[in-house]
């Protein structure tokens, strides 16, 4: 995984109306905690952010003046629910071979049996412990051939070296279901029809 790296400035006003004057610069309020240490309020540039942020789990680099090089995890995003812009950022500081738990997506890949059964996602992402400099983007699940009926635990995904699931092993993340049967049209209906 690669480093990302973000020039952030250290932020003293607080409050709707000084989180709205840095939204409307084209930038985004944020606070950087974690260690034990006191959180660090912090503004970022939105576009640079933004376009980080596409990645799961991206590391983030951060240039903080009058503070030094930080290395991030993003823990929480809020948008704005009709824009969709960047309001806040919650950042975790990590630090070089620390572990994290991270949630990880799940991406099927594969084809499954013939019949036009459904596969459903029971779980969307996956709970691991990684190094937070070798956080997956994702984590692949081969479908192939699974009939109606067949699912995929948590304990079935096979993990990149390195990385412990933290999920229940138990818990279902992929499902087949059966494709439902048409109910054959009522004929004698549709004769009536035709006579009449």
């Amino acid at each position: 995984m690669s480093e990302v790296k973000i020039a952030a400035s250290l932020r003293s006003e607080f409050g709707k109306g000084a989180a709205r004057k840095i939204r409307r610069e084209g930038q985004v309020p944020g606070v950087l905690y974690g260690h034990g240490s006191d959180p660090v309020h912090l503004t970022l540039p939105g576009h640079e952010l933004t376009m980080a942020l596409r990645t799961p789990n991206v590391l983030l680099s951060l240039d903080i003046d009058g503070k030094g090089q930080e290395l991030a995890i993003p823990k929480a995003a809020q948008r704005d629910p009709l824009k969709g812009f960047l309001e806040h950022v919650d950042l975790l500081l990590v630090k070089r071979g620390e572990k994290v738990t991270v949630e990880v997506p799940v991406v099927a890949e594969g084809e499954l049996a013939a019949g036009g059964n459904l596969l459903e996602h029971v779980l969307n992402t996956l709970s691991v412990e990684a190094e937070a400099t070798h956080l997956p983007e994702a984590v692949t699940v081969s479908v192939e051939g699974l009939e109606a009926g067949a699912s995929v635990t948590a304990g079935d995904i096979t993990l990149p070296s390195g990385i412990s699931l933290v999920t229940e092993a138990d818990a279902v993340v992929l499902q087949v279901l059966a494709a439902q049967a048409e109910e054959p049209a009522a004929e004698g209906a549709d004769d009536e029809a035709a006579e009449a």
